[in-house]
């Protein structure tokens, strides 16, 4: 694999991590499920609309939907040809981040899209399958994660 051509990779992977991280973190900005502390912008004094999953426009919650469907899979697939990076994504506390991000994000884009009326039923049904494939991947990519950071080091 190319990791073991150019070991720089390593590094050029420790590097982009955060950006990695920083799609979670968006997601979550823009589904109004954090700001404690980490918004980079401060709220205008008039901006008092709570925003949330269920009432940001549907055309905002399918790129939320799709962003965040493409992420996981993307993810999960450089882990699983790949396990060797876990060690790299664990130097960024990943598996607490991930894990953060799932609690917070997953019920509430779920009941968003339960709850919506929709004029076309296959928007719920593409919707639906797209956050739980989304939801299958975070927790495949999580035990890749965790079998390779935690158990096979006690197995060997």
């Amino acid at each position: 694999n190319i990791f073991t051509q150019q070991p720089s990779y390593f590094s050029d992977l420790d590097e982009t991590l955060p950006t990695v991280l920083q799609v979670f973190n968006n997601i979550l900005h823009k589904c109004g499920l954090q700001c404690e502390g980490a918004c980079a912008e401060p709220q205008k004094l008039e901006e008092k609309v709570t925003l949330t999953p269920g009432n940001i426009p549907l055309q905002e919650l399918k790129d939320i939907v799709l962003y965040l469907c493409d992420t996981c899979t993307t993810l999960w697939a450089f882990l699983d040809v790949f396990p060797l990076a876990c060690q790299t994504f664990q130097k960024h506390d990943f598996c607490f981040r991930l894990a953060s991000f799932y609690e917070l994000a997953i019920p509430e884009l779920e009941s968003a899209i339960k709850k919506r009326q929709y004029e076309d039923s296959s928007v719920c049904a593409d919707l639906w399958r797209r956050i739980s494939h989304s939801r299958k991947k975070m927790i495949e990519a999580f035990h890749i994660l965790i079998n390779q950071v935690c158990l096979q080091p006690i197995l060997e």
